[in-house]
């Protein structure tokens, strides 16, 4: 029995796998409205009683030593020590939450793809990971000619880089009120309010009311979402490049399903294949939506059977 978590900003998963990618039990909690993995571990076995043998959790932030204690979106930090006693294990892993999505890959079908440039028909070789969600997190496999490994990164604080006047006077918008401009504050959730507020003059609205205007035609909500999708297929191109990713491209996270008609439109390739003298390669990459929400669940539980370490 296996004890999986996707650990994010806005909202912690938490099921029960017993060797089967259908989970035996499934809890959602509101992160900030606990406080800590610990707290929601407890309520969760305490309400779904099973004999876990491993346990492992997909963090949204930088996991070393078993633990997470820089998280970015989160309101705590996690300890694996803490975290294992209160799962009733000897140990758990600890993963970053882009590593679990990158693991589960692996588990996932056609369905659970939605595919915005077929690519190459033979196309192999390193895989990116791409997801925008509360924030913006970034994670590879590398192909060692046999199998994928899974491998961490921070790609999502790397320096926004514009690419024209509108998206310099953004990033001078943003850089009067933080300390470091990067992709995340303009490509996720977080940086699509950042990008309305810059539109519409300080007005501010939440993601989601953004997103719901923008679909339902507003114009100031339109412009800023197709923005942010313009600037998150060019940082998706980029991680394309930088980890050569030939075998794929795939978006994770929740943003990309809620906007997969927008996505469809074109902008977003567009902007992945603006790459100068490597259009031609960046055409040939696959690009995927993730439309499977327990991907990083999968992930976890997959990490979690390879084998168990603080």
């Amino acid at each position: 029995m296996i004890l999986a978590g996707d650990i994010g900003g806005t909202s912690t998963r938490l099921a029960l796998f017993d060797g089967d990618p259908t989970p035996e039990a499934l809890e959602v909690y509101r992160s900030r409205e606990h406080d800590g993995l610990e707290e929601m571990v407890g309520a969760f076995l305490r309400a779904h009683p099973a004999p876990v043998e491993r346990a492992a959790f997909g963090v949204a932030g930088p996991v070393r030593g078993g633990r997470c204690v820089d998280t970015t979106n989160l309101a705590w930090p996690v300890e694996g020590a803490s975290v294992a006693q209160a799962a009733g294990v000897a140990h758990v892993r600890l993963l970053n939450d882009l590593e679990a999505n990158a693991y589960g890959l692996a588990a996932l079908g056609p369905d659970d793809l939605h595919t915005l440039n077929a690519g190459a028909p033979d196309a192999d070789g390193n895989i990116a990971v791409v997801s925008a969600g509360t924030g913006l997190g970034q994670a590879g496999l590398y192909w060692d000619g046999e199998r994928h490994h899974v491998f961490a990164t921070e790609g999502g604080h790397v320096d926004f880089a514009p690419r024209n006047d509108e998206e310099d006077g953004l990033r001078r918008f943003l850089a009067s009120e933080l300390d470091h401009v990067s992709y995340e504050r303009v490509c996720s959730g977080l940086g699509l309010v950042n990008v309305h507020r810059y539109l519409a003059g300080g007005r501010e609205l939440d993601a989601p009311a953004i997103t719901r205007a923008a679909l339902e035609g507003d114009d100031t909500a339109s412009r800023a979402l197709d923005l942010m999708i313009s600037i998150y297929g060019a940082q998706a191109g980029n991680a394309a490049l930088t980890l050569m990713a030939t075998g794929g491209v795939y978006l994770g996270g929740g943003f990309p399903p809620r906007i997969l008609p927008r996505l469809r439109e074109g902008g977003f390739m567009r902007a992945f294949v603006d790459k100068g003298r490597f259009r031609g390669l960046l055409e040939r990459i696959p690009v995927h939506v993730i439309l499977n929400d327990k991907t990083a669940l999968l992930g976890a539980a997959r990490a979690a059977a390879e084998g168990s370490s603080t």
